[in-house]
């Protein structure tokens, strides 16, 4: 995919003197959501202290139409934001607050839900290879009742890094050898890198030491910190929280691409009903009520 984007030099090495490692591993659950859509629920809902500010992150991919063609018809969130990444396929997005926008190959979405807002993601395609993740990433309790936001990225608007010695970087989010990332959050800070790199390479990448941190390889093997530890195709490496560790260095046993995703935990409780997330249990009946009341907008029939 990215050798058919264009690429600009890394500006800047990352300097890593000592890496974070591995501190558990984790396989995914297979589950279903939408209107029977296959996935991998990758970080599950016991790891959203432990990964805090994030809280879920599915993969999903299939060459087989039937696990994805009911896509994500209208549903509601509050409270969070959601970052859709796109590998190959096409799905469009439409919600309640006027936003419209169309995935395809290498492009991603974001969305921040704030104080309510109801979407669809529905595949414009019949056939063919359906691949990417969605992000669930919390918001601060200042700002989840916040004004609904949304922002489409192509692919051409994601920057994506070419590295001196080898392979490319993709920059959702944050920065990466000094290379500015399609979107920068507020609080949360985070980091959202799709690294791509050839057997025998390393990618080393600067974290703050208070950040929280993983990885997930979805193709080839890779090699994790000083102890080496082995990350294969599927599964998500929790990066430990060593207080002399100021990043992390990843090698390629095999070619492979992986994401590599940080943030600054908000340390807020979490109450989490389904699509909801807010910080207290009340807080959830009244989400529930408002959304029960219909003060959440339904999407216009005229918009399909």
């Amino acid at each position: 995919m990215t050798d058919r984007l264009s690429t600009v030099p890394a500006t800047a090495s990352e300097t890593v003197q000592r890496s974070r490692a591995v501190d558990r591993v984790v396989r995914g659950v297979a589950t279903s959501d939408g209107a029977g859509v296959k996935l991998t629920r990758v970080l599950t809902q016991n790891l959203q202290r432990r990964l805090d500010p994030f809280l879920m992150l599915d993969a999903f991919g299939t060459d087989n139409k039937d696990d994805y063609i009911g896509g994500f018809p209208d549903h509601p969130h509050r409270g969070f934001e959601t970052i859709t990444y796109m590998l190959a396929g096409r799905m469009r997005h439409r919600d309640s607050a006027g936003h419209e926008g169309l995935l395809e190959n290498g492009g991603a979405q974001w969305m921040v839900a704030g104080s309510g807002v109801v979407h669809s993601e529905l595949p414009e395609q019949e056939d063919g290879r359906m691949e990417g993740f969605q992000l669930w990433l919390n918001l601060p309790a200042a700002d989840k009742m916040a004004t609904p936001w949304y922002r489409d990225m192509p692919a051409a608007a994601i920057p994506t890094v070419a590295l001196p010695s080898g392979g490319t970087v993709r920059v959702l989010a944050g920065a990466s050898h000094g290379v500015a990332g399609a979107v920068t959050r507020p609080v949360t800070a985070p980091l959202y890198l799709d690294v791509h790199l050839p057997a025998g390479q390393t990618f080393a990448q600067a974290l703050p030491a208070g950040h929280n941190a993983f990885v997930y390889v979805y193709r080839g093997t890779v090699q994790v910190g000083d102890d080496g530890a082995v990350l294969e195709t599927q599964r998500m490496g929790v990066l430990d929280n060593a207080g002399q560790a100021d990043g992390v260095v990843i090698a390629a046993s095999e070619d492979a691409r992986f994401l590599l995703i940080a943030g600054q935990p908000l340390n807020e409780p979490i109450a989490q009903y389904g699509p909801f997330v807010m910080n207290t249990q009340e807080q959830i009946y009244q989400t529930l009520a408002d959304f029960r009341d219909g003060r959440f907008a339904t999407i216009p029939a005229s918009a399909g």
